[in-house]
């Protein structure tokens, strides 16, 4: 699946997402793998998936790894729950690089950082109603309890900068309170958004209950897959010689909230160019 093209250093890691927010990914994929160039697509013009049908959002996913093959990227990192819930597992195989998304990693970080056996995931309505993580979580351990709730107004507050605000906050508890009365110890963002308001939620939820960050344990996946790389090697000199970059596609201009993510994740941004993709 895609082991040869591994082995090219210069080669991107290729990153999507229906709009911005799976850069949150591409920030825990730049301190996992600094020496890494990143090729970004946001799917600006057709965000959000969250509220779509599994077949638009597959063939969305579809229409983009398309183009990150053809840009020559050497693994697909699907930087959106939404996708990685109802399009990989129909998809993945389809490709000659492998194919990565964000929930597996979360699910399994969930399953180890509880310790009462009662986990919260909140996500899209989609990402919910799909009950994927729910579904891989008790895969993983089928004695667990499950708490999940979709939260629908998070990401539109979110892209409209109001990352610390008494509205965004208020919203938290609304969505939050059921899952805290319930007595849950840890709790998964199943969005990739959802990082950004990281600190809102902790303030919320208190330090006794594990917020699982999927964009963090799908970089450490991707450092995992990308190991066997002597390029990871920190004792290979062609570390040396490596040009990092990150360059970003959107399918739509969306300069807002990409300065606003750009800004809270301490990114810089090697390119910036709209592409057009599909119909």
């Amino acid at each position: 699946m895609g082991a040869s093209s591994l082995s090219s250093p210069s080669a991107p890691i290729g990153v999507f997402d229906s709009g911005i927010g799976g850069l949150t990914v591409v920030a825990e994929l730049r301190r996992a793998l600094p020496h890494e160039r990143i090729l970004y697509v946001g799917d600006t013009a057709r965000v959000p998936y969250g509220g779509k049908s599994a077949e638009t959002v597959t063939r969305y996913s579809r229409e983009i790894s398309d183009l990150l093959v053809s840009e020559g990227a050497k693994m697909i990192v699907v930087a959106c729950n939404t996708a990685s819930a109802l399009a990989v597992p129909s998809i993945a195989l389809d490709y000659p690089v492998p194919m990565i998304g964000v929930l597996e990693p979360g699910a399994a970080a969930a399953v180890k950082a509880t310790r009462s056996g009662k986990i919260g995931v909140i996500g899209t309505r989609a990402t919910i109603a799909s009950e994927a993580y729910k579904k891989e979580i008790r895969r993983l351990n089928p004695a667990l309890s499950v708490d999940a709730i979709a939260c629908p107004l998070l990401v539109p507050l979110i892209e409209e900068g109001l990352l610390d605000d008494e509205i965004t906050q208020a919203v938290l508890r609304r969505y939050l309170s059921p899952m805290l009365a319930e007595g849950i110890d840890t709790l998964v963002l199943g969005c990739t958004h959802y990082p950004l308001l990281k600190q809102a939620i902790h303030s919320i939820c208190g330090s006794d209950i594990a917020l699982v960050d999927s964009a963090e344990n799908c970089a450490l996946a991707v450092k995992e897959l990308l190991k066997p790389n002597p390029s990871e090697d920190s004792s290979d000199s062609s570390l040396s010689d490596s040009s990092p970059r990150l360059d970003i596609l959107l399918t739509d201009s969306s300069e807002g909230f990409l300065r606003i993510a750009e800004k809270s994740l301490g990114l810089s941004i090697d390119s910036l160019a709209v592409r057009r993709v599909g119909n």
